[in-house]
């Protein structure tokens, strides 16, 4: 039980070192930041939830103490809450029946939480800019103002125009980032605790990671508000909008490593989609239009070659 609890500090005094890199200035200091999560989310993958709990919290008060209330805040909406109920998701499971396999609670449903949690991180940021959300706007509006005008940019209306549109897009590009990281740390984590043998739970079928019909529906509600209403329930629905269509990208990519198992040239199939979706953007909307088919009509029931062939390499979680 020691042990465990010492996990839980040390993991947690990572996470605020990571976080604390920040300051330093240095070039590698944002790619650390990023990497924050991933202590919290190994301890709760490999030990628990609860030492996960205590990690998130360990760093917190670290930071509060040595940086301040506002990166405190920072650091529990982006960070240390999304990791710990990350963890949480993926350690909840359910046995079937008394003698029944035990349930695992689906990973489609742990990207849904990730899209709340993005979204989450944006929003409990705005208290710490402004008092209201037209504050905030005019915040970001003259960062954004004052850093076109330090690389030497001439006032005119294409400025204006150009920060207009970064304004309206820094929050859903906040969220999305705050959920990619998230997912990312979650699926490093799985990795480094599977390959130490401390992961408490089988390894997922990724390519059949699936989301439940009702998001369509939040999807469909998200950008109905988004167009319909304005102020902060508006951005709420934009951010909302925003990372549910990254879970539903996620899926698209699910469904092009189920359909070309088995298939010639697979590996140059994924590795162009992964690296398109990447460098380019847009085509992760293609592949999230392909995750909504996916949803609503099963594409991947009517392509039998996704299942594995028999002699082929075992599923991670088989045996």
């Amino acid at each position: 039980m020691i042990q465990s609890w010492l996990i839980a500090f040390g993991a947690g005094a990572a996470s605020a070192l990571l976080v604390a890199s920040v300051a330093s200035g240095n070039a590698f200091a944002l790619p650390l930041f990023y990497l924050a999560p991933l202590p919290i989310l190994i301890a709760g993958l490999g030990w628990s939830h609860l030492i996960a709990l205590v990690a998130a919290s360990t760093a917190g008060v670290l930071i509060g103490v040595f940086f301040g209330m506002e990166l405190l805040v920072a650091y529990v909406a982006g960070v240390g809450l999304p990791a710990y109920v990350l963890a949480y998701l993926a350690l909840m499971a359910r046995q079937t029946g008394p003698d029944g396999e035990v349930e695992w609670f689906p990973v489609g449903r742990v990207l849904i939480a990730a899209a709340l949690l993005g979204c989450l991180g944006v929003v409990a940021l705005i208290p710490l800019i402004a008092g209201d959300l037209e504050g905030y706007q005019d915040a970001l509006r003259g960062l954004f103002q004052a850093m076109l005008a330090e690389n030497g940019a001439p006032t005119s209306g294409d400025t204006d125009r150009l920060v207009t549109l970064l304004v309206a897009v820094m929050p859903p590009a906040a969220a999305i980032i705050t959920m990619l990281t998230q997912i990312a740390n979650l699926w490093l984590a799985a990795h480094i605790a599977r390959i130490s043998g401390r992961l408490m739970r089988p390894w997922p079928d990724l390519a059949a990671v699936e989301l439940p019909r009702a998001a369509t529906a939040l999807l469909a509600g998200s950008v109905i508000g988004a167009m319909l209403t304005s102020g902060f329930v508006g951005l709420l629905a934009e951010l909302l909008g925003a990372t549910l269509i990254v879970a539903f990208g996620f899926i698209g990519l699910a469904v092009i490593h189920w359909v070309t198992r088995g298939a010639a040239g697979r590996t140059l199939v994924i590795s162009t989609v992964w690296i398109a979706a990447l460098a380019l953007g847009w085509p992760f909307l293609a592949l999230a239009l392909l995750g909504l088919i996916e949803t609503l009509f099963g594409v991947r029931r009517r392509f039998p070659r996704g299942s594995r062939p028999a002699g082929g390499p075992p599923a991670a979680n088989d045996g």
